[in-house]
């Protein structure tokens, strides 16, 4: 019995467990919508969930305080002075009751409907940052019936932010879940990707954003913000030195981001409605420290006539409308801040020799202004929703060198790092996932340090450039050498791959076949017409 009760209790604390079961109700009840509106409903359900729980824990600590100042907690003076602010001195948001998840939890089933969408309306009404996280009305709207809006609210109730929400972005782990479950939208081309953690914690690792502006001008469900802040508090411990600027094309994924936002107390400025940021950059005229993205791989469809002579590309040239590669590579170097900002992206690996249209006379003008400083070719297989390698980009408006953290860096002008990272992968790094329906590998924490390693030493005093380099991962190269290659991009151009077919010794190789194979027809003499019919069949010569 003991047995049973604890399988039990493993179960509930099971995140995916728990999605499944809810998805399992939404899918079989009436009115439940669409599947985007049924991850809307989750994901609404889930940040109430956890703001509510945030405020209870901020309540938990007001009392200790105020206990420790041996003060009296039932003085309504205290209360008013302790409690009755817009938000706690942590960014706790001090929640109206009604929207307090103590008591949604304990509604009655028939009105749970109407007093979720009375808990939405009261935190529009009681904060601005609040406002634009969720669709008003979304619960009566939909009007569930009273055993399945219990049901789902019942499983939500288990996910405690505490349990599952300090390790990992969770509202992305939820968009990705069900991003994964049904691959809505998910093409090789044009999807909608959540970038894995190991990801971004590559990319703020290369970067270090640890202070400042950070921009994502194709935001998603913010978890590139939520990701590196994880990583700047591991480095630093503070994430209130940081301030995130973004942009999002789609209404539901910027609630989306604005959500996750709000859960972890980041300071952000987002859109106030979806657009795409190349029609209207709502960011237009700033200039930010670092930048960090992950742009739709490929993405077809974005020009238009009025952005011709946009200044975007006025000093390189008109981004070919076939894909929009090189217009997220100008647009996000138009708001890098110069002499300082750096930027980190994610692009599909053809843009690094692309020929289509003007691509080859921007990529040149890039190279020649001394903007790129790393190119970083990826592993295959670590997105959910493609299984295409894809490479991290590194702009740089500072290669002079200087004090940088506490580092002595060296002048990098006229040279660009190269990196290949396919091979990290297989049993040999131990880093594929588990219990996936097809193949996924994630960056180790390991790898993930020696990359940045080798990045950083690269930029240091102490290195000779001229012969940083280790065949089949990485290498620095010159200008002139890239000039010699036609400003290609490609890694492979430049970093040295071993040839192990040359030290093969294929007579040997030859003879112990053939031994092989005059073993094969002495065993099996009953059969060696079709033997050498199969043998011949593959283009061997078997008499």
């Amino acid at each position: 019995m003991a047995k049973t009760t604890k399988k039990k209790a493993d179960e509930a604390l099971n995140i995916d467990t728990i999605l499944f079961k809810c998805r399992d109700i939404l899918r079989n009840a009436r009115n439940s919508g669409s599947f985007l509106e049924k991850r809307d409903l989750m994901l609404t359900l889930i940040f109430l969930r956890f703001i509510g729980e945030k405020y209870e824990d901020g309540v938990k600590k007001l009392k200790l305080q105020i206990k420790e100042q041996e003060l009296d907690i039932n003085d309504p003076e205290i209360l008013k002075a302790f409690f009755e602010d817009a938000s706690f001195t942590d960014g706790t948001y001090n929640l109206p009751e009604e929207s307090r998840w103590s008591n949604i939890i304990d509604t009655p089933a028939p009105e749970l409907n109407v007093a979720l969408d009375t808990a939405l309306r009261s935190l529009a009404q009681s904060s601005k940052d609040l406002k634009g996280c969720f669709i008003e009305g979304t619960f009566t709207q939909k009007n569930l019936a009273p055993n399945d809006i219990k049901q789902v609210v019942d499983e939500i109730n288990k996910i405690s932010h505490k349990k599952f929400g300090e390790q990992r972005d969770l509202i992305g782990y939820v968009y990705e879940y069900f991003l994964k479950e049904f691959a809505v939208n998910a093409t090789k081309e044009d999807g909608e990707f959540y970038t894995p953690h190991d990801v971004v914690e590559l990319i703020a690792s290369f970067i270090q954003p640890f202070d400042g502006t950070i921009y994502d001008p194709c935001c998603g469900s913010g978890g590139m913000f939520i990701q590196s802040s994880r990583v700047i508090e591991s480095k630093r411990g503070d994430i209130s030195k940081i301030n995130v600027y973004g942009q999002e094309k789609e209404d539901a994924t910027l609630r989306l981001a604005k959500m996750n936002l709000v859960l972890r107390g980041l300071s952000h400025h987002l859109n106030d409605e979806g657009e795409s940021t190349f029609r209207k950059d709502f960011h237009k005229g700033l200039y930010f420290d670092y930048i960090m993205a992950n742009p739709p791989f490929n993405l077809k469809g974005w020009y238009e006539d009025s952005m011709k002579d946009d200044s975007r590309w006025t000093d390189f040239a008109l981004p070919p409308d076939s894909n929009a590669n090189y217009a997220w590579i100008l647009h996000m170097l138009s708001h890098l801040k110069p002499n300082k900002g750096v930027a980190g992206f994610l692009l599909a690996n053809g843009a690094l020799g692309d020929t289509d249209g003007t691509a080859k006379v921007i990529r040149q003008k890039l190279i020649e202004k001394d903007r790129v400083e790393a190119i970083c070719v990826l592993p295959r297989e670590l997105f959910i929703t493609t299984d295409i390698s894809v490479t991290l980009w590194v702009l740089n408006m500072n290669k002079k060198g200087g004090e940088l953290d506490g580092r002595k860096l060296r002048n990098r002008a006229g040279e660009i790092l190269f990196m290949d990272l396919r091979s990290w992968t297989g049993d040999e790094w131990d880093n594929a996932v588990k219990n996936m329906q097809k193949k996924k590998f994630q960056l180790t924490s390991s790898q993930i340090e020696k990359a940045t390693s080798i990045y950083h030493l690269w930029q240091e005093e102490s290195v000779d450039s001229n012969s940083y380099a280790q065949p089949e991962l990485y290498r620095s190269v010159s200008l002139d050498e890239l000039k010699e290659n036609d400003f290609s991009l490609v890694p492979s151009r430049y970093i040295e791959f071993v040839d192990r077919d040359s030290n093969i010794d294929y007579n040997a190789v030859l003879t112990t076949a053939s031994a092989d194979v005059t073993s094969l027809l002495k065993r099996h003499s009953d059969n060696v017409s079709m033997i050498k019919d199969a043998f011949n069949g593959l283009g061997y010569e078997c008499k």
